[in-house]
């Protein structure tokens, strides 16, 4: 790329060069001549950048792309920019995410999967080496204000905690001026886990609450400020919606929108929205539509009485959908009001993966359960008689595997699954009238997430930088898509892409695809996996067969050999191996081999300390453990919590009620045990202690639970059962109040602040103490273990 103006762009920081020329002793000298001081602007012309990204939506769900879910903003904007139709992500968010901010391939970055499933090897330690700088530093460094809302889930899991090191948080190393959003894969869309830059934030205690609205109103507020302050300042925005991963929550008008719409069931819904399909030209006339796979049932053989439950997940995640669709349609009139829409660059995104089948085959109502393995909890009058509920903040809801099948019309499988387009074909939006003459057209070429930055920076004329921070830098990966922008006709330039998530491969070359799936994504547990090389692939010609409706593996072989060895040589280039199809056993940071925020038996907190994930908490499940508290009790008793871990859909509480001090065990939202002592907590300075004695015997059983007021009982109480992988995917651990939803309805946010004073709590791991008290050596013992 010719340099567009005098600045020196390929090394980051720009380097600052002094004036030379003649000195002179007095500034009013007519001889003492110094150029202007220079702010950083990117070159004349560069656009406002807008990327939109949503999260779990399959190319059949936006009515924008023939789906049922009515999307008309993504609509009129698609009527005044492009549809790219032929556009991929990677089958999973993490992996897309860091793609889409870094125009590499997703193991180049270390982002084979999830953080929390990190590894050893290169391509998947969640670690971005520094010779890959993100999107968002480099333009910054040319001169963008640069601001992120919404989801961040590609820090490594041990660096979630409010200490860091923050060099790959948004705000921290990631390039973005202002972050304000979560950390992680999901959160609770009424009461979720937020951060102003790298400082934990609490949503307002507002009943009609909602993240999406949110994160909009915060937005259109930093952009309104960006634009009044700095005009001639283009931005670079990244709006990364929650929604509509599950939890699939929304305000209840928005889902009864849609009821009855659903009532026919998935497969019907199949078709119809490959006829909408067809009449857009979003694919072609003859395009097939995949069969529903053994797995999945077909509609007519749903139990009567599920049908209705099943029915109102599709009409609550539809309603999500929508929602979305409007808040970001305000997003977009403030840019318009602000006069900047035509030289903004949008992209709209519409999934960062295909939708999710997550949700097991009849779906689930809170999906620890799910995750906890205790899914025949869950029958049909547990459903039935929480109908009602669904998308409400009393559930952690998610729709049934049929309805992501459906989802991803006319494709082959769901998120998960990168073989097929069904997990990695996502309808994405261009806008921008400054700089595409064309309107509401098509566009077919093959494109991959790794193609829109190295888009903005040619939109930019900003070069890929040699050298960003001192680091050499590795070259981009993807193809600029700017040479499609106003042209339809214009020969595709990514020829060449492989896939690959948790041994389910792909390639694509030049029209063709060779794919094989390796693991069924709603198989969990413990999964007999066949060797990889023992894995069955198919082929398919794009040129005729635009679905992957038509395998021809048996019929070319030769061809189909030829694509498995392209595989392998894109494989080695961007460090897909070793191959790694381990479940638990990367859930495990001591097996995985990754680092550990928190080590020992024993561990030492203090008051006001919050928003720690469950990865900054040693963890107390399926053992024996104990926590103690040192605090003062005023006059009149004290109230509130001590410590609490988890919320609403499972976690454990002790607190003070009453001026009693009380246990908590909340078993995924279903039941919750309380163990209450039988005399307050006098007044003054006092070790409170809660006991809890597993039973053994395997995973998720009871326990004996004592309470102790200064080593003596007062207390004692029975958990019977017991959560044994996970209490949250997104609520923490707090010293001195809870944030979040509660585990214990005895309180609610604000009532859980401690009325007294705590100086320490410490938790230990089936530690025996004679006593039932901490001493100060054993506390000094505790603390000096983790210098």
């Amino acid at each position: 790329m010719a340099r567009p103006d005098d600045i020196p762009r390929e090394i980051l920081p720009i380097p600052d060069t002094q004036p030379s020329g003649l000195l002179t002793y007095d500034a009013k000298d007519p001889n003492a001549k110094f150029p202007p001081i220079r702010d950083i602007r990117p070159p004349k012309g560069a656009p406002n950048v807008l990327i939109v990204l949503l999260d779990d939506v399959g190319f059949g769900a936006s009515s924008a792309f023939g789906g049922p879910c009515q999307t008309p903003h993504f609509e009129k904007l698609a009527a005044s920019g492009l549809k790219y139709t032929r556009f991929h992500t990677t089958a999973l968010c993490s992996p897309s995410r860091a793609a889409l901010l870094s125009g590499r391939n997703h193991h180049s970055v270390g982002m084979a999967g999830i953080t929390e499933a990190a590894t050893p090897p290169p391509g998947y330690s969640s670690v971005r080496s520094n010779a890959k700088a993100p999107l968002a530093e480099i333009l910054k460094l040319n001169g963008y204000s640069t601001a992120q809302f919404g989801k961040c889930h590609e820090v490594p899991v041990w660096q979630t905690s409010p200490l860091g090191p923050f060099n790959a948080w948004p705000s921290g190393g990631g390039g973005f001026e202002h972050f304000y959003g979560f950390i992680g894969g999901e959160t609770n869309q009424y009461s979720p886990s937020l951060y102003n830059g790298t400082v934990p934030v609490e949503p307002p205690d507002d009943p009609n609450y909602h993240l999406t609205e949110d994160l909009t109103d915060k937005a259109i507020a930093w952009v309104r400020q960006q634009k009044a302050l700095m005009a001639d300042k283009p931005f670079f925005m990244y709006f990364a919606t929650g929604a509509t991963h599950a939890p699939h929550h929304v305000p209840r008008e928005w889902a009864d929108k849609y009821k009855g719409q659903f009532d026919d069931g998935w497969d019907t819904l199949r078709e119809r929205t490959l006829q909408r399909q067809k009449a857009l030209g979003v694919v072609p006339k003859d395009a097939k539509l995949t069969a529903r796979h053994e797995g999945i049932p077909a509609w007519e053989d749903v139990p009567a009485e599920m049908k209705p439950v099943l029915a109102r997940q599709m009409e609550v995640y539809a309603g999500f959908l929508s929602h979305t669709d409007h808040h970001v349609g305000r997003l977009l009139a403030a840019l318009q009001d602000l006069g900047v829409m035509d030289d903004t660059l949008v992209y709209v995104i519409i999934g960062d993966n295909g939708a999710s089948a997550e949700g097991t085959l009849q779906g689930t109502f809170n999906e620890l359960l799910s995750l906890n393995g205790l899914t025949r909890v869950e029958t049909p009058e547990f459903l039935q008689a929480r109908i009602d509920q669904f998308g409400g903040p009393h559930s952690y809801n998610h729709y049934a595997v049929g309805w992501a099948h459906a989802m991803n019309t006319p494709y082959q499988w769901t998120k998960q699954v990168a073989s097929h387009w069904g997990g990695t074909r996502n309808g994405t939006i261009v806008h921008w009238p400054n700089g595409i003459d064309a309107r509401g057209e098509l566009r077919h070429q093959f494109c991959h997430v790794i193609d829109v930055a190295p888009t903005l920076l040619e939109a930019a004329r900003i070069p890929e930088p040699r050298m960003v921070n001192g680091v050499t830098q590795s070259p981009m990966e993807g193809t600029s898509m700017l040479y499609s922008f106003d042209d339809a006709r214009a020969p595709e330039r990514h020829e060449v892409q492989y896939f690959e998530l948790a041994g389910n491969r792909g390639i694509y070359f030049k029209g063709w695809s060779a794919v094989t799936k390796h693991r069924t994504p709603w198989e969990t547990g413990q999964v007999e996996l066949p060797p990889f090389d023992d894995d069955v692939w198919e082929l398919y010609d794009g040129s005729k067969d635009w679905t992957q409706a038509n395998d021809l593996s048996r019929q070319m072989p030769e061809k189909l050999r030829e694509l498995q060895r392209q595989w392998l040589i894109e494989a080695i280039k961007y460090n897909v191996l070793p191959l790694d199809d381990r479940g638990a056993e990367r859930l495990n940071a001591d097996l995985a081999g990754r680092p550990q925020l928190v080590r020992g038996r024993s561990q030492l907190l203090f008051s006001g300390m919050g928003r720690l994930s469950e990865n900054s908490v040693i963890s107390v499940k399926n053992k024996s453990f104990s926590v103690t508290a040192e605090v003062d009790i005023p006059d009149g008793g004290a109230e509130g919590v001590i410590i609490a871990q988890g919320g609403r859909f499972g976690g454990w509480s002790l607190y003070a009620k009453g001026g009693r001090l009380k246990f908590a065990h909340n078993f995924a939202g279903l039941e919750t045990y309380h163990t209450e002592a039988t005399q307050p907590v006098p007044p003054g300075r006092h070790q409170v202690r809660m006991e809890f004695r597993y039973d053994d015997g395997g995973v998720g059983k009871g326990g004996d639970v004592t309470l102790f007021h200064d080593g003596k009982a007062v207390g004692s109480g029975r958990v019977e059962r017991t959560q044994p992988f996970t209490f949250s995917l997104d609520e923490t651990t707090d010293v001195g109040s809870e944030t979040g939803t509660p585990v214990s309805a005895d309180y609610d946010r604000r009532g859980s602040v401690f009325t007294g004073k705590i100086h320490w709590v410490q938790i230990d791991l089936g530690k025996e103490d004679a006593d039932h008290l901490v001493s100060p050596e054993e506390r000094l013992s505790v603390a000096m273990a983790r210098q």
